[in-house]
Parts: C-alpha cells; sequence; structure tokens
C-alpha cells in the first residue's frame, strides 16, 4: 500500500487536539507523543472554533476563546480544555465538568515571570526610572527632581495568594520589610517568617504602604479597588495590578492618582485593553491615566516571557498526561 495512503489511514485514528493561540513547540510536540493529531491554529477566529470544534478530544486556549455553554455544546467529543497562563474565568468550568470535560490551566508556568514584572514596575516606579532615563536621553541631568523612595522600611499588603501572589511574596519575603497577606479561600500559616502576617482584608487597606492585587475575576473581585476602599488605605498608597483589568474601578483610580490619595501605580491590565473600541469616555479617562509620571504601564505581559512560553507548555502538558483519557 502507498506510504502516503498508510499515514492518512494512520493519521485518521490518532486524537485530535486544537491549539488556538501561540505556544511554544514544546506543547505541540508533547502532546504528539501522547498520541494527538495537533492542529496548530494560532491566528483562528472564535467564529471558526464553533465550526470546527466538533472535531476534537481537546482544545488549548487564551482569552480570544471562550469556551461558555455556547461553544461547549457544539462539540460531543470534547473531553478537555487546557488554558494558557491562569484565568479560568473565560470558561465555563460548571458546565464543562457537568459534560464530562476536565479543565486544566498553567500558572505554575508563568508565576515567576509575573512576580519578576511585579517587582521591576514597582522599583522602576519608586526610583522614577521612566523619567529620570527620557530625561538623560535628553541631556537633562534632574537628580533632586528623581529622588525616589526605597521599598525597605514598607508594607506591602498581598490579596490574593494564589500561584500569583505567592510568587511575587517570594521576591521581597527576604527583604527588611513587612508583607501583610489576606486571601478569602485560604488557610495560611507564616509561622517561620516573622515579617509576613496573615490579616483581615480591613488590615490590608489601613496597613499597606503598597497594594499587590492577584486575584482571580469574579462577580466578587469586580471593582474591588473602588473610591470606597481606596478611602481606608493610607494616604499616598501605590497600587499594583497584575490580574484582572476589571478589579479595578478606573475612574476611581485615576481621581485617586489625581488627588495624590493613591501616589502612584503600576498597571498591567486595564478594564479594556482594545483601544480601538474605546467610548470617547473611556478615550478621556485613558488619556487622563496614560499621561501621568506616577504610573508604570504595560500590556497585559506580565508573565510573558520565553521561559514562562515554555514553562506554560510543560505544565499544559502534564496535566493532559495526568488526565489519564485512554
Amino acid at each position: 500500500m502507498d506510504s502516503s495512503i498508510l499515514a492518512d489511514k494512520k493519521k485518521a485514528t490518532l486524537k485530535k487536539a486544537l491549539i488556538t493561540d501561540r505556544v511554544h513547540q514544546h506543547l505541540i510536540v508533547g502532546l504528539e507523543e501522547m498520541g494527538y493529531d495537533v492542529e496548530y491554529k494560532p491566528t483562528i477566529t472564535l467564529d471558526q472554533v464553533k465550526e470546527i470544534i466538533f472535531l476534537y478530544e481537546g482544545i488549548v486556549i487564551n482569552s480570544k476563546v471562550k469556551m461558555y455553554k455556547e461553544l461547549i455544546d457544539r462539540s460531543d467529543s470534547l473531553k478537555w480544555i487546557a488554558r494558557l497562563g491562569s484565568g479560568l474565568e473565560i470558561i465555563d468550568i460548571p458546565y464543562a465538568k457537568s459534560k464530562g470535560i476536565a479543565v486544566v490551566n498553567s500558572p505554575e508556568g508563568n508565576r515567576n515571570a509575573l512576580a519578576e514584572h511585579c517587582l521591576g514596575m514597582l522599583l522602576a516606579l519608586c526610583n522614577n526610572m521612566l523619567s529620570a532615563d527620557r530625561e538623560v536621553r535628553e541631556f537633562r541631568w534632574n537628580r533632586e527632581a528623581n529622588r525616589g523612595i526605597e521599598i525597605a522600611g514598607k508594607t506591602i499588603g498581598i490579596i490574593g495568594y494564589g500561584q500569583m501572589g505567592s510568587a511575587f511574596v517570594s521576591k521581597v519575603s527576604s527583604w527588611p520589610l513587612d508583607i501583610v497577606v489576606y486571601d478569602k479561600f485560604k488557610k495560611l500559616s507564616f509561622d517561620e517568617q516573622p515579617n509576613i502576617k496573615i490579616v483581615c482584608e480591613s488590615e490590608v487597606w489601613s496597613k499597606a504602604d503598597i497594594i499587590s492585587i492577584h486575584l482571580p475575576y469574579n462577580d466578587d473581585t469586580h471593582h474591588l479597588i473602588n473610591k470606597a476602599n481606596i478611602d481606608r488605605c493610607k494616604d499616598g498608597v501605590i497600587i499594583i495590578n497584575s490580574s484582572r483589568g476589571a478589579i479595578v474601578h478606573t475612574e476611581d483610580l485615576v481621581k485617586a492618582l489625581e488627588s495624590g490619595k493613591v501616589s502612584g501605580a503600576c498597571l498591567d491590565v486595564y478594564e479594556n485593553e482594545k483601544p480601538n473600541t474605546y467610548t470617547e469616555h473611556e478615550r478621556q479617562l485613558y488619556s487622563r491615566l496614560f499621561v501621568m509620571d506616577h504610573v508604570i504601564l504595560s500590556p497585559h505581559i506580565a508573565g510573558w516571557t520565553n521561559e514562562a512560553l515554555y514553562k506554560i507548555a510543560d505544565t499544559i502538558i502534564s496535566k493532559v498526561r495526568c488526565l489519564n483519557l485512554d
């Protein structure tokens, strides 16, 4: 029999997996070694996924593909959904599980990258690195105007102590500072680390000089950073958000930054991350934010390193393998 025909027959018997976003080659190879016929379509649209999802046993997604009931119902063959990164708000997990579909994510893969990014933003903010860099390039030496503040001696508040929150704490816990941690769902203990304390939510607002948010987005966390909670904070607090944009009420934060109640912010995520869809109100609001010198901004790239790309792939391979679907 012709070798191409044999190859086609073998391919037809393989389980199929669809990858809908850019991934490290390691993930493709790993799934193939598990017996999957992998279709790598990083530019595929949601509408295109809807038309072909019934062909696959597994699907790897990022934020552009929302695995809600409508999409899940388009496939009777789907056995697993793998999320690149951490955020599971784009998957209807209870419904998927009711259909016997396993759901995995991969925060272990980019937790270190996100923590490094947050720390880098914080150090850049506190030391006026962006303005200093810009001014030197313009042949201006403004040493006094760029005098910074030290993180040592401060109190850092952590809201959410999952993969990301714990990774950030690991970066700063050996520094001469205090850390207060609040997590609604976890029972935590830091008996061997006297500079880390478990506190209630209200104590984070009232005690922290710097507050870093590491939460999933849901109804409970929507607009958690709002005027009421900002007013509970110390004057001059610094806020870091690398989790989900809608956890911060943007207008309330902008007003607090303008008044000085919040002395600075490090933002990697935003309520609307598609500038071409801004309403006129959003355009004016973000314009006020984007001209501020006391904010550090990045385009949702915390956790977006070359190393994280590989580690996310490796995490998904391990978790899919552990599903024992054969």
